[in-house]
């Protein structure tokens, strides 16, 4: 019987619709070389859909919840006040989805330049692992006298030991299967109540898994840590606001936001898994064929990994890693190729079956469904 997969596709803004063209040509191919099959709908999400409806994201939950994962390209319009679109989809998404851990890799892929002098890919090849849906993004907050001088904002965070339980034993799962380390990013000598319910969680769960060694970094010190010494870290769980900045370091470290990818996930099957780039809609370089669409290609390695098409998503990986090592500049009009030629590029690659997986042989976006169950 041939596998299938529903997919659920939302272009969104700025270059999003470029670069997910190019992962939907890369899929096309991936089908008829791996042998399954997609059921794709897309759906019209973002800022034009918005001015022109007012709908967010509870309009199209339902028929999102039916796919069996999501794409996604990217979502920001500067016609539209900042935040509308990212607390009212994108966040509101990954809470009702119950999306709870974002899943970062931080790899350095042969070829392909860092802004960091001497490092190699052999010592850059990490994940973060970043707490979803609770810490100082679930929007609770409050103004009193605004636009006044005397204007009080309060902004909370949420922790709760629940849904940093889950992204922990996630995170302890992921390291099983890899270099046996887990790092907490933290502030707890600031942050004294939550640091010390992350700290408590991550001691009881450790329990559970006495193979895997733990350690602790203050989150000032791994901005410190991250880009100079990256091979110090495996696996690093974190919570939701510190995750937000420290995996746009990583990405900065392995070349830049263009060729970074991200997953959300979530970790009970009760609704899909969103697959990202992490490069933002980038408005300014839209429709000029400027944008490095290795980010949004890597997302559906990732994606295929999810739904266990893990020989598709080797060679997917690989067929981009051999692309990018190949481009005299990873974004902009010095890339030698457009958005669309270099999504053809690799998808020929990968039609052909010529894609040299030993590029990536502990690919974590082919293995990423076969991870360790829960105990």
């Amino acid at each position: 019987m041939t596998r299938s997969h529903t997919i659920a596709i939302l272009p969104g803004d700025g270059i999003g619709p470029e670069v997910v063209s190019c992962a939907l040509e890369v899929l096309d191919a991936a089908e008829t070389r791996y042998g399954f099959t997609t059921t794709r709908t897309e759906y019209a999400a973002g800022a034009n859909h918005y001015l022109e409806t007012g709908e967010l994201f509870t309009e199209v939950q339902d028929q999102l919840r039916d796919a069996d994962a999501i794409l996604f390209g990217s979502m920001g319009d500067p016609r539209v006040t900042p935040g509308i679109l990212e607390r009212g989809f994108i966040l509101e998404m990954r809470q009702r989805f119950q999306q709870a851990a974002n899943v970062r890799p931080v790899r350095l892929y042969p070829g392909v330049p860092t802004p960091i002098a001497g490092l190699t890919p052999e010592r850059c090849e990490l994940v973060i692992v970043r707490e979803n849906t609770e810490g100082a993004y679930v929007g609770q907050g409050s103004t009193v006298h605004a636009g006044t001088p005397n204007a009080v904002a309060m902004q909370e965070s949420l922790n709760t030991r629940a849904g940093i339980e889950r992204v922990v034993d996630f995170s302890f799962r992921l390291a099983l299967g890899r270099r046996k380390k887990l790092t907490l990013c933290h502030k707890t000598n600031i942050l004294v109540a939550a640091g010390q319910l992350w700290q408590e969680v991550v001691a009881d769960v450790a329990q559970r898994y006495p193979e895997v060694e733990t350690d602790y970094v203050h989150v000032d010190a791994m901005c410190f840590h991250l880009p100079l010494t990256p091979e110090r870290f495996d696996v690093v769980v974190t919570d939701n606001l510190f995750g937000d900045i420290i995996t746009d370091l990583g990405a900065v470290i392995q070349g830049g936001l263009g060729v970074a990818t991200s997953a959300n996930l979530n970790l009970d099957a009760t609704a899909p898994s969103m697959f990202e780039a992490i490069h933002g809609s980038a408005p300014d370089i839209a429709g000029k064929g400027w944008a490095n669409p290795s980010g949004a290609i890597l997302s559906l390695a990732l994606m295929l990994g999810h739904l266990g098409e893990g020989d598709a998503a080797q060679a997917i990986e690989a067929a981009t890693v051999e692309v990018l090592g190949s481009l005299p500049a990873l974004a902009g009009a010095d890339m030698g190729a457009t958005t669309a030629e270099l999504g053809t590029r690799i998808a020929d690659i990968v039609r052909s079956g010529r894609a040299n997986t030993e590029l990536v042989p502990d690919s974590l976006l082919a293995t990423l469904a076969a991870l360790p169950a829960s105990r």
